[in-house]
């Protein structure tokens, strides 16, 4: 369902919209509510999977978050999405951000992890509109095909599988390969 005006939201309005029920949350797109899909078993795992290691990576040098808004802008339009993870460096890092708020400034890192429901293509123009609004890197985790897309701002997608080593020049000293990465998430070979 999306929650809609009869003429669409302004940022703040969408912000002084009352809470989703249950576990709803909802990203602003194009003067929109739009609900984000709430995570399933698998999709949970990994995100843990990929929060430890970005932090054991990063520790002292950023922050590290799940499922926190991030004020963007989308086409020349306010867009307020929810990553399924996000890192912004501690050189990012607004001194005047509140806590509580949503990050107000494009992250080094976005993590998407395709849902049920969600395909390759829709994440992959995602992704896209993460680079144009300044956020350095997007990581689009499939656990269907068991593969992590780096998207990056000036060089073409990377998809790593399997054994491959996975690298980025934003994080220093880190290294897995996306096996690795499902075998701490126990998610079995045949897990979707």
């Amino acid at each position: 369902m999306i929650l809609q005006a009869k003429n669409q939201l302004t940022l703040q309005e969408f912000l002084n919209l009352p809470p989703g029920e249950g576990d709803i949350t909802y990203e602003f797109v194009d003067g929109q509510a739009i609900p984000k899909m709430s995570p399933k078993k698998f999709h949970s795992k990994l995100t843990r999977a990929l929060l430890n290691l970005i932090e054991q990576c990063c520790e002292g040098k950023g922050e590290v978050y799940p499922e926190l808004a991030v004020a963007l802008t989308r086409r020349g339009r306010d867009w307020m999405p929810i990553p399924d993870i996000l890192y912004i460096s501690n050189e990012r890092l607004p001194p005047d951000w509140e806590q509580e708020g949503a990050c107000s400034v494009p992250p080094d890192l976005v993590i998407e992890i395709i849902s049920p429901g969600q395909t390759f293509g829709q994440m992959a123009a995602k992704a896209k509109d993460y680079l144009d609004a300044k956020v350095l890197r997007v990581w689009v985790v499939d656990s269907k095909a068991r593969s992590i897309t780096v998207f990056y701002s000036d060089a073409a997608p990377q998809t790593y599988m399997g054994d491959e080593l996975l690298t980025d020049s934003l994080f220093e000293g880190l290294e897995f390969t996306v096996e690795q990465l499902f075998q701490k998430a126990k998610i079995p070979l045949n897990g979707e």
